[in-house]
């Protein structure tokens, strides 16, 4: 497939699930500027998953709305939104992490029966099937309706799910929502299956095409966003949404769809997603369809090095849109490369918990969950972040995942904060040293007792897994310590 098509399709196809924050620099009045009291402030789209209520919190950003969504899905209100959901988010918002909706648009990746699904407990990994589509699945996923763990080996065609999530370089999907219902309880009255990307195996007189490989039927399909039969080619991204016949190979559509390109020439944007087709030698990758270009004067934050990208890797790209390309000026990683399981031991404020001797800082766009946050009450959705935030008391047993981060003497910038019902007595975290002794090792800004483990060959730098504990005496002693290879 080539890359031109490809970024069209993932520009269509996903409409919301292009994780990115765009501010226009000139024309379509958008920009950027400083406000009256000296903070910059910005317009324009704002398009990533949903990290909090009160009215929505986009990266980072608290976005003051009027209630109302636009969606051909099925949505219509702020209150059908869940937690992980990738909005576009037109408006305008300032530094300090405050904004004005003017629109909020949601449009599903994927939507349709479930065929197959995975789940690995110990690596927090899996996979759905849906629609001959390949979702992937890991611990930054929002689940609503059935845990990932339920879903582990259901019968086919069990369930239907839509999904919300980014394209990889292989054609397959990292969701970032999964919402899961019984067959028969449709997301959408009109339309309960849904699939984008590029035509191929166009057959004019049959009237069909594939689509990521699925076979789409257009013989009773309207055609929307200017576009008609006639302008079908192989090449064109489009968006089909309908229903399956009898033996679910084939997807009779109803609607076809299509979309202009997203950013225009100057645009100043931010885009985050998975790092794929890198060339070492041009030194520019993809990201959600979008060529990045990299030069001496792009900045790498937060321990990111240019010999760190990878394929897969999520991360966020700032920098300026010029001739279809994304000139980078900054890339900081967005996955994870830490883990804590612990108790809130205390909340020194309203930003910052002590997780098993571990400090942990949220952020705008920390994830906080429930281990039962599965019911349909649209009223829990609508809360204060802060409240969400309010919902942690000391005593709590919580999973993290974050960034390691190692100013201020240390500590996980939280990621996801998921409260467990059940716990063992044992802590465990999952990080990289940063100090070594005979007797102690240092992670995540904890100081760790050796007791009866042997810490020789450790160095600084090494990533560990340590399971350990809290004695009588308010020390934090291992049990049990593993080198990651």
């Amino acid at each position: 497939m080539k890359h031109n098509a490809l970024a069209t399709a993932i520009r269509f196809a996903l409409g919301g699930a292009l994780v990115s924050a765009l501010v226009a620099c000139g024309g379509g009045g958008s920009g950027s500027s400083g406000g009256s009291d000296g903070v910059s402030t910005s317009s324009g789209s704002s398009v990533g998953p949903v990290s909090g209520f009160g009215s929505v919190y986009v990266n980072g950003t608290r976005f003051r709305t009027d209630g109302s969504v636009t969606s051909d899905d099925g949505i219509e209100r702020e209150t059908q939104l869940e937690k992980g959901m990738i909005l576009k988010v037109r408006g305008s918002w300032d530094g300090r992490g405050e904004g004005e909706a003017q629109r909020i648009d949601y449009d599903d990746t994927l939507r349709g029966p479930l065929t197959a699904a995975t789940w690995d407990e110990v690596e927090n990994v899996g996979e759905l099937t849906v629609a001959g589509q390949t979702v992937r699945l890991d611990g930054q996923t929002v689940f609503k309706g059935l845990s990932p763990v339920e879903l582990n080996g259901v019968a086919p065609d069990t369930y239907r799910v839509r999904v919300s999530g980014w394209p990889l370089a292989d054609g397959s999907f990292r969701a970032s929502f999964v919402g899961v219902r019984t067959i028969g309880v449709d997301f959408d009255d009109d339309n309960e299956v849904e699939i984008a990307g590029v035509v191929e195996n166009l057959d004019a007189e049959a009237q069909t095409f594939t689509l990521n490989g699925f076979p789409v039927s257009y013989t009773s399909a309207v055609f929307d966003d200017d576009l008609s039969a006639r302008d079908l080619q192989n090449g064109l991204a489009v968006e089909a949404e309908g229903s399956l016949n009898a033996e679910g190979t084939l997807l009779i559509a109803r609607e076809i769809d299509d979309e202009d390109d997203l950013f225009d020439d100057d645009d100043d944007v931010e885009i985050a997603g998975s790092v794929y087709d890198i060339n070492a030698t041009s030194r520019t990758f993809f990201i959600n369809g979008i060529q990045v270009q990299v030069d001496g004067g792009t900045e790498f934050d937060d321990g990111l090095r240019g010999s760190d990208l990878a394929d897969g890797l999520l991360v966020k790209v700032e920098g300026e849109y010029r001739n279809g390309v994304l000139m980078a000026e900054e890339i900081e990683p967005r996955d994870g490369d830490a883990e804590l399981e612990g108790v809130i031991e205390s909340r020194p404020d309203s930003e910052t918990l002590v997780v098993s001797g571990v400090r942990v800082v949220l952020t705008n766009a920390t994830l906080i969950e429930d281990d039962d946050d599965d019911d349909d009450d649209d009223d829990d959705r609508i809360t204060l972040r802060t409240r969400d935030i309010e919902t942690l008391n000391v005593g709590d047993f919580v999973e993290v995942e974050g960034r390691q981060r190692s100013d201020e003497g240390g500590f996980l910038e939280a990621i996801t904060v998921e409260r467990e019902d059940d716990s063992d007595d044992g802590f465990e975290l999952e990080g990289r040293i940063t100090a070594v002794t005979d007797i102690t090792v240092t992670v995540l800004g904890l100081e760790l007792q050796r007791g009866t483990s042997d810490l020789s060959g450790l160095q600084v730098g090494d990533e560990v897994e340590v399971d350990y504990t809290l004695n009588a005496g308010g020390d934090y002693v291992i049990e049990d310590i593993e080198k990651n290879d």
